[in-house]
């Protein structure tokens, strides 16, 4: 369940969106909804739902700010080229995990709570998953981007887990005994095997 819930929601982006802070909830609940009636139909076919779910959620995740959290320090050692690199893998990996998770979805509805303002420039919205047998926290963070007034998601938590905290301790767990090279290759083999299924 928690897999097919970040992956839902977690897609490749490679530009911005406009959204404004008094426009996240609006903006999210619309979209929300849109992506639960496209994951509904089932008369089209997976890969169609993943073409319009991407064109839907895309511009409002900042992946690049996604890949750098999740690398931690280790972000400003690496040269710009294998930062480049590493975030279109990264981001990569979670597109592949919802494409194959999207099968899993059982006509779950998302409840958009509120919002609450952490700090000047952070926001959480605060949505439920709402199953037959339990209900899911899921909160989209926020951030502000500098002398705009865009606000962009950066992470998500799911339970109180944050989604970016727990791929940084893997990559660090990773990287303890071996290359950012290495990670790389390991990011790389994995995205040959999921193209193979």
């Amino acid at each position: 369940m928690f897999k097919l819930i970040v992956s839902v929601f977690l897609l490749f982006s490679t530009f911005s969106y406009a959204i404004t802070q008094m426009e996240i909830k609006p903006e999210m609940s619309n979209k929300i909804d849109k992506v639960l009636m496209i994951l509904k139909d089932s008369k089209v076919e997976k890969s169609k739902k993943v073409e319009e779910i991407i064109s839907i959620m895309d511009p409002v995740f900042d992946y690049t700010l996604m890949s750098r959290l999740s690398l931690g320090k280790k972000w400003k050692s690496i040269s710009p080229s294998q930062k480049n690199e590493f975030t279109y893998l990264f981001t990569q990996k979670l597109k592949d995990s919802y494409v194959e998770k999207l099968d899993l979805y059982t006509d779950e509805l998302v409840r958009v709570l509120g919002t609450e303002q952490t700090k000047r420039t952070r926001i959480l919205l605060k949505t439920q998953l709402i199953g037959k047998e339990e209900k899911i926290d899921i909160n989209y963070k926020f951030y502000k981007k500098k002398n705009e007034d865009t606000w962009l998601i950066y992470d998500i938590d799911l339970l109180g887990v944050s989604i970016i905290q727990t791929y940084r301790k893997q990559f660090s767990g990773f990287l303890k005994d071996k290359s950012f090279n290495d990670l790389l290759v390991h990011l790389k083999a994995k995205k040959q095997a999921e193209q193979k299924k």
